[in-house]
């Protein structure tokens, strides 16, 4: 089974898995695809997290592919540029590329295929084109003038200056070579080759800092997940950098509630998980970074005595106010996802990024490389244990989630969404778990979205008399779409050992699709 945020994405990974390759070979092959169909939301410029669990031993591991900041990026060199905050888009708003060392290291040390064949899957769609999608336009028209400013991103996006038409086929040749490149050359290409120093060379061209000994320095890290218990359940999910932690708080405190007692799609519901979001939020944006900079108090954050003094802090009656929680990330049209299980049992969830629509904005003019934008992880205070320093990894939003019993994996989800990820992996947990929902239940269920400025976003699939309960509990509620893109693109399978059967739901949201034999 595989489910992936594009049709010919996932169909691409279900030939690899109807072809012998493995559930990291498919999940890849997806990835790869998508870096050409969906250029607004991943690509080689971007950063990967992954979890991979080997079913010949009960191994999990995961990956952390994210990049970090040019060794000449400080506080002060921001600051001399007026900048009181890294900015949202250009190349100062960059950092090392994680993902192609990312695909590597997971395929040298769990895949079966190389990166040249499964790049080949994706050559195709980058060298004669896909047909362009409403979701896509939207984020073309949104960032029209800045693509416009930027000649490789002009042409390719908005070629003779218009915004391409539903079914109009997009064609990338600069990214094409870079595939060709890449499946000669495999990812020294980027990191000690001719890709890099187009990077390099561009970023000279635009004030930026990168060096090559940023590029060839670039390493990944294996790392253990970090875990909490939820019902009889293990949640797992990528440690710091990534926000993961703030999902585990988040279930932390919700395990002594009794939410089953409360009506699915209540206020008393959607009240509770809200303002847990808000607390675990609030200690996320205070710790959370690189912890090879800070030290981060991990066990501390996810006690039980920290989840049963944060949940006292719950008013049941009225709403918080989330002044605590740090605006890192704004927009929601950032990410892929992709999770597969194949014959044998092996299990992977991935996650994939350029941070915000078409990341920085900023095109390498040869390549075709659209650059990331997560340097906005950064904050540039001082004090701040996030603050940006040289070489240095940024908080990151991405966080893959996997749910085992007894040592195995039974569930696999994850979602794009910035900082709505941990709430509707949240949300799907307690549909799945809670309620008894399936996978495509799960996924299509009213959601909601608790932001930065205290305004509770909620589809108007809703009860009418949740939505007004909340308000009289002082959210600040704003009914959005029945099925709103900002909810993110979630995407579920569920593994049935007792009956040994695969069951998947994909999100109707966006594009997201599922294929299983």
């Amino acid at each position: 089974m595989i489910t992936a945020d594009h049709p010919l994405a996932v169909q691409a990974g279900s030939a690899v898995l109807e072809g012998g390759g493995n559930a990291v070979d498919a999940a890849i092959a997806a990835n790869l695809v998508m870096t050409a169909v969906r250029p607004h939301m991943c690509g080689i410029g971007g950063d990967l997290f992954m979890l991979i669990y080997r079913a010949a031993d009960g191994r999990l591991d995961a990956l952390n592919a994210s990049g970090r900041s040019p060794g000449r990026a400080t506080p002060e060199t921001y600051r001399d540029m007026g900048c009181n905050r890294v900015p949202e888009t250009g190349i100062h708003t960059c950092t090392v590329p994680g993902a192609l060392a990312g695909w590597q290291a997971a395929l040298e040390r769990h895949g079966t295929l190389g990166l040249d064949t499964l790049l080949a899957r994706a050559l195709p769609y980058a060298r004669d084109g896909f047909p362009v999608y409403p979701e896509l336009i939207r984020c073309i028209k949104e960032k029209r003038e800045i693509l416009l400013a930027d000649g490789a991103a002009a042409d390719t996006f908005l070629p003779a200056g218009r915004v391409p038409q539903v079914g109009q086929l997009l064609v990338q040749p600069r990214l094409a070579r870079s595939y060709q490149t890449l499946m000669e050359d495999g990812p020294d290409a980027f990191y000690r080759g001719p890709l890099g120093e187009a990077l390099v060379a561009c970023s000279e061209a635009l004030g930026g800092f990168f060096s090559m000994d940023d590029l060839s320095h670039h390493t990944v890290e294996w790392v253990a997940p970090i875990t909490s218990y939820y019902r009889g359940f293990t949640i797992a999910t990528t440690p710091p950098n990534s926000q993961g932690i703030a999902l585990l708080m988040q279930a932390n405190m919700l395990t002594y509630r009794d939410l089953a007692a409360t009506g699915v799609d209540s206020a008393e519901l959607v009240h509770l998980m809200v303002e847990a979001k808000k607390l675990a939020f609030a200690d996320r944006d205070a710790y959370v970074c690189d912890p090879a900079f800070s030290r981060i108090p991990i066990e501390a954050m996810l006690s039980t005595s920290q989840a049963k003094d944060r949940l006292d802090l719950i008013d049941l009656d009225r709403a918080h106010g989330d002044d605590a929680s740090r605006d890192f990330a704004r927009g929601g049209d950032d990410t892929v996802y992709v999770t597969v299980v194949d014959a044998d049992g092996n299990a992977v969830t991935l996650i994939q990024s350029l941070y915000e629509a078409f990341g920085s904005c900023v095109m390498v003019p040869s390549t075709g490389m659209a650059l990331h934008n997560r340097a906005r992880g950064f904050t540039l205070e001082d004090s701040h244990p996030n603050v940006l320093a040289p070489n240095k990894r940024p908080y990151h939003t991405l966080h893959p989630v996997m749910i085992l019993q007894d040592n195995r994996p039974v569930t696999l989800l994850g979602t794009p969404g910035a900082d709505g990820q941990t709430q509707t992996n949240m949300q799907l947990i307690v549909d799945l778990i809670d309620y008894g929902a399936d996978a495509q239940q799960a996924n299509e269920a009213p959601r909601w979205r608790s932001n930065p400025d205290g305004s509770l976003m909620i589809e108007s699939r809703f009860p009418e008399e949740t939505i007004a309960k909340l308000k009289a509990r002082g959210h600040d509620v704003r009914i959005v779409d029945a099925y709103s893109e900002m909810m993110g693109s979630s995407q579920i399978i569920v593994i049935d050992h007792a009956n040994g059967v695969l069951k998947a739901g994909a999100d109707p949201r966006r594009q997201a699709y599922a294929i299983g034999k």
